[in-house]
């Protein structure tokens, strides 16, 4: 990379786009129809229009929260197939963006509440995740989750971490214990390991979307062996899961109910009482009825299962 395109990076990555917007422009003068600039140009665009929109939120908390929405609008936009991104210039951008985010974050130091420090504590830790700082990330998302425990959106982005460090093992642990538990909770959009990407890719390609999608990566994790690490359970937990379920058989019995969220949900707690079944080693005659359960409910799902 020569000198000028070095500056520009380092402009991205500082998070000042209306230099680097300045510098780019100055750049396509005698470089016209480079690419590079280009996108730099049309993500500049953006952020800069960004900021000057919240030019008037000055709390902390707030005007990085924006950002990270923002975000997610980023990645829509990107979307259009007229952009031609460059790895290069989208890596300098979000350096810019989330270093921005967490120079707010940062300046928190006073919390109301305990759920509100790790809030910010989970945020932060995102931003560094999106830096690449995965051990401070995960020191992070780990006090978040102590503060915390048994928050979807934090296991996930926990073990997003883990898998984006090459520790597979917990980040599969982690990533079927967030779906489990509250598989709405968890924003897709933010994920971005190898690990989950492929189930998210692989049930999005069967033409699910939105809430639905996420309901069936937990299913599909298993099914594709993805989250093959299973854990004993609790008493307690085993016996939650039973409620779940008897809730659920009878709320498909309503002809109004939501059944392309409920199918999902049941797949994935029969596959997690089934796991408890083998583990026991004793209740074979039960783990038969649920697989039944499962081929009447989408005999798919079972023929998949079962192979």
């Amino acid at each position: 990379m020569d000198e000028q395109l070095g500056g520009l990076c380092l402009l991205l990555k500082q998070g000042d786009f209306s230099q680097a917007s300045q510098l780019a422009n100055t750049l396509l003068i005698e470089r016209l129809d480079d690419k590079k600039l280009i996108f730099a140009i049309d993500a500049c665009s953006f952020w800069i229009n960004f900021f000057n929109r919240i030019k008037g939120i000055t709390g902390n908390i707030e005007r990085a929260d924006s950002i990270l929405i923002e975000w997610k609008n980023y990645l829509g936009y990107l979307e259009n197939p007229k952009f031609h991104i460059d790895e290069t210039i989208e890596y300098c951008v979000r350096h810019g963006v989330f270093s921005t985010a967490l120079n707010c974050y940062s300046q928190i130091v006073l919390f109301e509440t305990q759920m509100q420090e790790a809030e910010i504590r989970r945020k932060a830790g995102l931003c560094y995740k999106k830096l690449g700082e995965y051990i401070t990330a995960r020191q992070l998302l780990s006090d978040a989750n102590n503060l915390t425990p048994g928050n979807a959106w934090i296991l996930a982005e926990l073990a997003d971490c883990m898998a984006l460090s090459g520790e597979d093992r917990p980040a599969k642990v982690l990533f079927r214990e967030a779906f489990f538990i509250d598989a709405q909770r968890v924003d897709l959009d933010l994920l971005d390991s190898q690990l989950i990407r492929c189930i998210i890719s692989e049930v999005a390609d069967k033409g699910y979307s939105g809430d639905i999608l996420k309901e069936w990566i937990g299913v599909y994790g298993q099914l594709m062996g993805v989250f093959s690490v299973k854990r004993q359970l609790k008493n307690g937990e085993v016996e939650k899961i039973r409620q779940k379920i008897y809730a659920l058989e009878n709320e498909m019995k309503d002809p109004a109910c939501k059944q392309d969220l409920i199918i999902p949900r049941l797949c994935n707690l029969y596959f997690w009482l089934i796991d408890h079944m083998a583990l026991m080693n004793n209740e074979n005659s039960r783990i038969n009825e649920i697989l039944m359960k499962i081929k009447i409910l989408d005999p798919n799902i079972y023929k998949i299962y079962v192979r």
